[in-house]
């Protein structure tokens, strides 16, 4: 069976169109028949290379995207698998890559995922035992096994990315991070759901100037007043929609007809510019009943697209504050109350120059006495007396300043002498996820997010190219509950 969308998305004179399509939490039913004929519908229409399909979108429970689109593939359909690490530990997500190439499904979106949402008997328990930069690895890695096996196509991998930021250190992260999947394996990327054109532009001017060769689809979506309100309001991490833009759609959508035609329309227009501004494709979503609908966008499409920059106006955005990361708009008003900022001193810069000047002293194996760290590591080691240094010493001095866990395969230094494993309820070690807002964690909407926390630290001491720079590797499970002061002079942890 051909894979159509690993042949368009890779040939730079195409422009691609993909669909999204949202499983329900049922098995049977109007909602599954509903995408089935979404699909066929769009199969028969040609202009689709590929369907998309989430995997437990928001956290909760629906229909696998690997049982379902199977049935598409079968269909003669071309495939997307959504792919996340929230739900299987890194042997469950090895185990379901082979499944997926056993059922010739290999065009993957690769997801840190939405934190874990309500199951049976209430909310389950968040994995995350790798991050999207690990995911995207581990693929590269069965891709390479694989074609030793004899299997003639590898995985086709892509990664996402939210440009829709308004701080500096998160416009930053992400596009470090998005470089950092890219270098993991990545072969495309998808971009977070968005109207604001100065996003999109900078995005694509940061991505041309660095990874020219992968190509970029943006978000296309099909905008109703239920999920105008669910991004307005951050319930769709990554997302941007402007209050404007929200009150705008409420309006127009008084009448369903004129609503309809008005999102349309709209998706039309962002579509055209997308593809001026040179993104090699768009990925369209928020289409739940008919294939009519990406029909008719489609149709509007090809009526304009020789127009686009007229419509620009339109997509600027207007959420003040923003954040540019590029260019001559680049711009960034961070302002936050003074003892607001008074406290993040104290909690932020005044710490991180005391541990990076302790790591400096006992944490560099080229340090004068690294010799010495070795011998005592290997000696409490070597008589079973580790646990003395563990808790006489280790323990309260990095529960104090790290609120540690404990892991023996410490990463704070790629924090920015921050703990990813306490501090970030993802667990990411290669950065944020995409759901940040305001600088601000998506999970825990009152605590900053460390890695933007990261980022202020390390501008502040005048080290901000050293964010994000390094490649961590998974935590290492069989170093948990152990002594990390000794792993590291032994060698033992990820830090070799």
């Amino acid at each position: 069976m051909l894979r159509i969308f690993n042949d368009e998305i890779l040939n730079p004179k195409n422009f691609v169109v993909t669909l999204e399509l949202v499983p329900g939490r049922e098995s049977f039913g109007r909602t599954t028949d509903t995408l089935i004929g979404i699909a066929k519908d769009a199969f028969a229409d040609g202009r689709v290379s590929a369907v998309s399909i989430t995997d437990n979108p928001g956290g909760n429970p629906s229909l696998s995207p690997d049982v379902l689109g199977y049935e598409i593939f079968k269909h003669g359909l071309d495939v997307i698998v959504h792919f996340t690490c929230r739900d299987m530990n890194r042997v469950g997500m090895e185990s379901r890559a082979l499944q997926l190439a056993r059922m010739g499904m290999k065009n993957i979106l690769a997801l840190t995922g939405d934190y874990s949402g309500s199951g049976f008997g209430g909310r389950g328990a968040p994995v995350f035992d790798l991050d999207s930069v690990l995911l995207n690895a581990m693929f590269k890695t069965l891709s390479q096994k694989l074609l030793a096996w004899g299997d003639p196509e590898e995985f086709l991998t892509g990664c996402a990315v939210s440009p829709f930021k308004t701080t500096e250190a998160e416009c930053h992260a992400q596009y470090k991070k998005m470089d950092k999947k890219i270098e993991a394996g990545a072969s495309f990327v998808v971009t977070q759901l968005g109207y604001n054109v100065k996003k999109f532009h900078e995005l694509i001017r940061h991505h041309t100037a660095n990874n020219p060769k992968i190509p970029v689809m943006a978000s296309v979506f099909l905008l109703s007043p239920r999920s105008a309100r669910a991004m307005n309001r951050g319930r769709v991490p990554g997302a941007h929609v402007s209050d404007d833009l929200f009150n705008r759609v409420v309006l127009e959508w008084k009448k369903p007809r004129p609503g309809l035609n008005a999102a349309i329309e709209r998706a039309a227009k962002l579509g055209v510019i997308l593809k001026g501004l040179g993104y090699r494709g768009i990925h369209i979503g928020g289409i739940h009943r008919s294939f009519k609908t990406v029909g008719a966008i489609l149709d509007r499409m090809e009526e304009i697209e020789d127009h686009w920059q007229a419509y620009l106006d339109e997509f600027e955005g207007t959420t003040p504050n923003t954040g540019y990361y590029v260019g001559k708009q680049a711009a960034f008003d961070e302002k936050r109350p003074v003892v607001e900022r008074m406290k993040e001193t104290m909690a932020d810069h005044i710490p991180y120059r005391l541990l990076k000047a302790a790591h400096g002293i006992f944490f560099d194996k080229e340090a004068m006495f690294a010799p010495v760290y070795k011998h005592i590591a290997r000696f409490l080691e070597t008589h079973k007396k580790g646990w003395i240094l563990k808790r006489g010493l280790e323990d309260p001095i990095k529960i104090i300043f790290l609120s540690c866990q404990s892991c023996g395969d410490c990463g704070i230094a790629h924090a920015a002498f921050q703990c990813p494993e306490s501090g970030c309820p993802k667990h990411t070690r290669n950065g944020p996820c995409g759901g940040s807002r305001n600088g601000y964690c998506e999970v825990y909407p009152e605590k900053r997010c460390i890695w933007v926390r990261a980022y202020d630290r390390l501008k502040h001491a005048h080290e901000s190219d050293t964010f994000l720079k390094a490649f961590v590797p998974p935590r290492m499970w069989e170093l948990n509950k152990t002594s990390a002061w000794i792993n590291y002079h032994l060698g033992k942890d990820h830090q070799k």
